[in-house]
This record gives structure tokens, sequence and C-alpha cells, in this order.
């Protein structure tokens, strides 16, 4: 008889592993909306299920907790419950023996603390209150409530200028989403059921690329109203755009010498082409949009001179200034901020980084622009560092991968700790103190790093450039009776108006602080609708594009198809676009893929489809 004989893989553990895999699409695929208490208990009840049941806590306590919750969803408990229930998670959290029955107790206790409203409204009045108007998964998770399933299926149809004049219903800036949104509308996509989520940012390129020009709507009839917009960005443009549409009279100042914003100063164009952002900025200004370039607020013209022309002030002014770091040496020849390389590069500047060593700290998307703008602009070696590991870098993965491919050395933990000069003050290296991962942040959900027992290493550099985020420039605005929050973030109602100033509304970067292009839209878009209704009208935006009825079709999986790029060792010499969008081909087999969850499984929109607003 052998001593050892190998274990064939188990037909029932390969059906396990799939059921895991489908439970995963299912979760990834969770839309917003749901019952919190009901989520609660379907993964307490999968913890369970998990569970040894060798332990007291895991065998008795979970089962309790699992009854108890039965009992807010279906019963008429004592409102005492929530406070048993808190109890008994505690004593599981702290006596279970093993991590999935420690895991189970802190993800009710987690849902206890982040839903304590909803668990109330089970208890005390037997209803439910997640509920969603719109629970088109991608649609709820658009900051702008683009309706994304109508302009997929005009591109289905081949009707792109049609799926573009949807889109500007919501979004008046297709173009720059198409290049450079981060598309959270993705992230709980039902098609992660069958088998990935569909290529939205995709698709919206595809519509771009091949709508041709698509004439701007009418303007309703002038109304006599006035409102100057205070910067020139997604979020400015956005509001002038629906604000003019309305009827009123718009003029943008905006402090630099070209509109964009972030879009032309913050995003290269590798990225984002600036004939493409120049294009859609004309566009929006034939509507009849004034613009003053090269004005500052507050010295070319003051506060006070804008409220008393203008019947409303929008303030848009982004977040552009660079923060420090902090480390010795920082303000040394030699060392530059990010905003400051990315604006002289939005500016045409010449920059030369030929043959010289290009040393970036950060880990964020601005972070690897920089960097892969620093190869493209002639350097030896660029080297990325970061002082957590590289997978918990808030940079989206596909960013750090293709500065990896361009060449970029990305050194994660690696924590700066001060920099190196020479007789004449030139920065010549960086000191890192190496780390070592540590216990999760909660806050963050990211392992902390800490100074691991090892020495110094410096890293040699003729150009340090400092990505660590953005601030917010809002000296002055505190003096005109702007409440100014802690990080000089505007303090702004949730409808954008400003608290005790009349006629004053804020949104976008200056009030959130650094956010995506598509939430300064949404807060443009947001802006514009309550300033109409503060000038004492209820103007509407329409559009009367008819969309294609929802045919059903085969649910077979089948792979998501991804926007290709030109080749790493190519697209590293210049600034050219660096993908190459669809084929005809392509888009109709990747909108093919769309379930239309605006139709089948869901019904139509709950609430109905919002066709105007």
């Amino acid at each position: 008889m052998s001593r050892l004989n190998l274990k064939p893989p188990s037909k029932a553990q390969a059906i396990v592993e799939q059921m895991y895999r489908n439970m995963e699409r299912r979760i990834a695929a969770s839309p917003p909306g749901l019952c919190p208490v009901d989520m609660a208990l379907n993964f307490l009840s999968l913890c369970q299920a998990q569970t040894c049941g060798k332990c007291v806590p895991c065998r008795i306590g979970l089962a309790k907790i699992n009854e108890m919750l039965h009992e807010v969803l279906e019963g008429e408990p004592d409102p005492s419950i929530l406070k048993r229930i808190e109890q008994t998670a505690r004593v599981v959290e702290y006596t279970a023996d093993c991590a999935i029955g420690i895991d189970a107790a802190q993800l009710v206790l987690m849902g206890l603390q982040g839903f304590k409203e909803d668990y109330e409204e089970h208890v005390n009045n037997h209803r439910c209150m997640g509920s969603l108007k719109n629970p088109v998964p991608c649609v709820a998770l658009c900051p702008a409530g683009v309706d994304i399933p109508g302009y997929i299926a005009l591109v289905n149809e081949g009707r792109p200028a049609d799926a573009i004049r949807l889109i500007r219903k919501d979004n008046p800036l297709p173009s720059s989403c198409a290049y450079i949104c981060e598309h959270p509308c993705e992230a709980r996509c039902r098609r992660n059921m069958v088998d990935d989520p569909l290529n939205i940012r995709g698709l919206k390129r595809y519509a771009v690329d091949h709508a041709g020009d698509v004439p701007q709507p009418e303007c309703a009839e002038p109304t006599g109203k006035s409102i100057a917009v205070v910067g020139g960005g997604p979020g400015g443009l956005s509001a002038a755009y629906y604000l003019t549409l309305m009827g009123h009279k718009v003029t943008i100042f905006e402090r630099h010498k070209h509109l964009g914003g972030m879009m032309r100063y913050g995003i290269p164009s590798y990225r984002f082409p600036r004939e493409v952002l120049d294009s859609e900025i004309k566009s929006i200004l034939s509507l009849g949009i004034e613009v003053h370039t090269n004005v500052n607020i507050g010295t070319d013209i003051s506060f006070d001179d804008l409220k008393k022309d203008y019947d409303c002030l929008y303030l848009s002014i982004g977040a552009q200034t660079d923060k420090k770091t902090g480390i010795e040496g920082e303000n040394s020849k030699g060392v530059i901020s990010a905003v400051e390389l990315l604006r002289s590069i939005g500016d045409e500047e010449e920059i030369d980084f030929k043959d010289k060593e290009i040393v970036v700290i950060g880990g964020g998307n601005v972070a690897m622009d920089v960097t892969r703008s620093a190869i493209r602009l002639g350097a030896k070696k660029v080297s990325c560092v970061y002082r957590r590991r590289q997978e918990d870098m808030t940079a989206q993965a596909e960013e750090v991968e293709g500065a990896i491919a361009e060449g970029a050395e990305v050194c994660s933990l690696e924590a700066p700790v001060r920099i190196e000069t020479d007789d004449a003050g030139n920065a010549v290296a960086l000191w890192t103190q190496p780390q070592i991962i540590g216990e999760v942040d909660p806050s963050s959900g990211r392992p902390r790093p800490v100074a691991a027992e090892v020495p110094l290493k410096r890293i040699p550099a003729d150009v340090i450039i400092i990505a660590v985020g953005q601030g917010i420039s809002s000296a002055g605005f505190e003096q005109v009776g702007i409440k100014i929050q802690r990080g000089g973030a505007f303090l702004a109602k949730t409808n954008t108006q400003l608290p005790d100033i009349e006629g004053v509304f804020a949104g976008g970067d200056c009030v959130t602080g650094p956010a995506t292009v598509i939430r300064a839209i949404a807060a443009g878009k947001a802006a514009a609708a309550n300033i109409d209704e503060y000038l004492g009208f209820r103007h509407e935006i329409t559009t009367d594009v008819v969309l294609p009825p929802p045919v059903f079709k085969d649910l077979k999986a089948r792979g998501r198809i991804n926007i290709s790029e030109r080749d790493a060792s190519e697209r590293k010499k210049d600034f050219e676009c660096i993908e190459c969008g669809y084929t005809d081909e392509e888009a109709h087999k990747e909108s093919g893929r769309c379930l239309r969850c605006d139709h089948f499984g869901y019904g139509n929109f709950r609430g109905g489809r919002v066709a105007k607003w």
C-alpha cells in the first residue's frame, strides 16, 4: 500500500468554488437602495454556513443574532432588540475562536452603526427605508444621473448623434467624460451576474467619436436675468450651459487664460486630447455665453461688484493649489508640485526633462499623470514613491499598470523623510524610510504602514515632484462673508446655496474637496436648477430623443471588450492620445451585452424614466 496518494480535484469542491464565484458576482452587482437589514441578515447566513460550529459563540451566538434579525424584518419586536443584537454581537466578537465568527459579528455591528435609522424604522414602524426612486444601478451611481441604458441602446442601434443628445440632457460634457470619467456607473452593473460589467465609458467614447457635429438645443426665451459663474472648469461650464438653455444671461470669469479647469490643467493631453476639449468648450460657448479669462476675483474685480452687477453668482473655483508634504528640503530648487507641472503642460510651455532622474511623491491619479508626463518629457528614469503598498494606491489600477508599462518604477512602502540638497541648494536625492504594512485603518479600509527597522534609503533625483493632493484657494472669500470649512472648502447647503448670503451658490471641488469631473458636472447641473428656481422660474431641460424598444437577447456569458491602447514603446514618446477607441463591430457587440435592466428585471424605471428635470 502506498504511504501517500494524490488527491484528485473533488467534483463537489469544484461546484462549491463555482457557487462562490456566482456569489461574488451577485455581491458585485448589488445596486444602491437595497434594505441594509436584509443584506446584513443574508451576509450573516453566509458566514454561519462557513463556520465549523465547534465553538459556542459561532454555533449559538450567530444563530441567536440570525433569529433576532429575522424578528426585526418580519415580526413586531420590542425596541430593546437592537441593544440585545449589539450585546450578542460584541460577545461573539470577543470570544469566537476563529476569524469567520469574529468577522460575522463585526459585519453585524457595522450595520447597526451605519444604518441605525433603518433598523429603528423597522422596529418602530415596521417599514423599510431602503428605497430608491431610480434603482437602475448604472444610473443611480452616475452622479449626474445620465440615462445610461438609453444611450447604450442608441449606440447599439447605430444612432451615436442621438446618444450625444440624450447624454447632454444631464451632462453637457460627453466628450470629456468619454475620455477621462472614472466610470463609477460600472461598479454595480447587473451584467456582473453573467460575466463582467459593461464598458460604459468605452461606449460613450464611441458615440463621441462617431456622432460628428451635433447641434446644441435651442435656448428658452430670454428671462432678463444675469448670472456670473466664477470658474471655467467642468462645474462652471455645466452650470453656465444649463442656465443659458433656460434663457438666462451667463458670464464666466476664469483666472487662467483658457477654460477647462482641471480638465486642461490637471489632465495631460495623452489622456484627453486638447483639440477634443477645445471643440467641446467651443460648442458650449456657441449658446451665447460670455467669457472673461485672466481675471482674479478680489483683485481684478471685487466680489461685491459681482454681487451688485448680477442677479446670482455661482462659485466653482475648483481645487488647483498644491499641498505640501512637510518634509525637510521641500522648498529646495528642483522641487516642484504636480499642479505646477500640469499647469505648465496645459499652457503648452516648454519643459525639458531630458536625461534627468525624476522622483514623484504620491499614489493617486495625479501622481500617475505626472509620472507618465515626465516620461514623455524625456526623463532618463522616473520613480514614483508611495508610502503604502501598490495595491493600496488610490490611482486607478489601469493608470498604474500603464505607467509601469511605459517604464516607470513604482517604489511602494517608502515614506519620504527629507530631501537632500547640494551646496547650491539644488535637490539631489530623496531619502525615504522603508515601511512594513500594519493594521487596517477602519476609516479607509487600507492597512496602515509603519516604519520598518531598516536604514533609510537614498533615491537620487534631479527633479522631485510633489503629488500628494490639491487644495482650495479660498483666500479672500472669508472676508466677504463666505463660511470656510477646515481645509479651505466653502460651506454650502445640499442645494448648493451658501448660507447667510443671498443669491450666491457654490459647488464642485471648492465645496467637496478634490473630486472627479463627473461630480463637478453634477454640482453644476444641481446649481443651475436651484438658481433658476431662486430667480422665480422652473424651466425644464428635456430631450425629444426616442429610445429603441428593449429586445430580449441571448444572455450567454461572453467577454467584455476593452478599449485598446497604442503600444507602450511608442505612446511614451509623445502626448498623443493613448486610447484607440472602438470599431463599429466592437461597439455593436459591447452595447449588445446590456441587459436593459431599465426594463427587464425592474419593469420601467421605478418612478418613471426621467425625461426632464
